[in-house]
């Protein structure tokens, strides 16, 4: 491999902007940033919009669609019985 054009891999804090949840892992993700973590040792800050610790999925906070409302909703516009042929 070449040395000069692989981009350089080392720690990074990504910082979910929404819950303030933080993540020390590896990235190529470059930044001015800096924050210190629990070891002491300054990190590069990445900030990101959403992650699963704000995300409804995984929160538990998701809200279901009344998607079997809808389905009747088209068939009777469309005047479709429940196979899919015109009545």
């Amino acid at each position: 491999m070449k040395d000069s054009i692989h981009p350089e891999y080392r720690f990074v804090i990504f910082r979910d902007a929404a819950s303030d949840y933080l993540a020390l892992t590896k990235s190529t993700k470059t930044s001015n940033q800096t924050l210190k973590w629990h070891d002491g040792i300054d990190y590069p800050v990445i900030d990101i919009e959403i992650s699963s610790a704000s995300h409804p999925f995984f929160t538990g906070k998701e809200k279901l669609l009344d998607t079997a409302g809808r389905v009747e909703r088209f068939n009777r516009k469309y005047n479709l019985s429940k196979h899919g042929a015109k009545v």
